[in-house]
């Protein structure tokens, strides 16, 4: 007996799928929306052909036991750089300073890095080398042949250059050696006002060992 569905149960049924952050199993919507399991698993189907035949870019698929939205399969490559521009977008504190540090010593190896940085570089460099900024340019000549870093042309892309050697002089990212020398001095002035504050002062009347005047 073919059981007759009503134009809310299917809205039902694609309002559950859309919230659910996981395949939603049919005896989970069926009990939802009142209609058998069988019924629930047709109605996925029929709209899983209708987004089909609309040419739509997501569709309703079954996946382990359950029913949920998907993108389409065609769409694949657009929401793979959807996926990789995003975290792209979003590199941390230590991604970008071990970047800065390979852009501008490459080809670096990974100790080098790290006597720069005070810290393991292993996880940035992952991520940078994972996103395409990074890759492995040569070895060392010396004892051990480390693998040597540079960065890549995606790099240079992001940044808008044509090539390493348009990148920003690394000493105009430095204060100028009148700044370093003038503030080198106030600390040093800072420091010896410090000292001064905390000596012990002169002796107070009466305060001395010996006796006072007078007695």
């Amino acid at each position: 007996m073919t059981v007759e569905v009503s134009v809310e149960s299917v809205r039902a049924i694609e309002a559950i799928l859309l919230v659910g952050q996981e395949p939603v199993p049919t005896n989970l919507l069926a009990e939802l929306v009142e209609l058998p399991a069988s019924t629930v698993d047709e109605v996925c189907a029929r709209l899983a052909q209708t987004y089909e035949d609309a040419g739509h870019g997501f569709t309703v698929a079954k996946v382990a036991g359950g029913w949920r939205f998907q993108t389409h399969p065609d769409m694949a490559p657009y929401v793979e750089r959807f996926i990789l521009d995003g975290q792209r977008a979003r590199l941390s504190g230590a991604a970008l300073e071990t970047l800065a540090i390979i852009a501008y010593k490459q080809p670096i190896s990974r100790m080098q890095i790290a006597s720069i940085r005070g810290v393991d570089p292993d996880a940035v460099m992952r991520t940078l080398h994972g996103r395409g900024y990074i890759t492995a340019v040569g070895r060392d000549e010396g004892p051990g042949q480390a693998v040597m870093w540079g960065t890549t042309d995606l790099f240079l892309e992001k940044l808008g250059l044509a090539s390493i050697a348009h990148l920003p002089p690394i000493a105009s990212f430095v204060p100028d050696a009148s700044i370093v020398e003038a503030l080198e001095k106030t600390l040093r002035i800072d420091a010896t006002l410090s000292d001064s504050d905390d000596s012990p002062g002169p002796p107070q009347d009466g305060a001395s060992g010996g006796d006072s005047p007078g007695n």
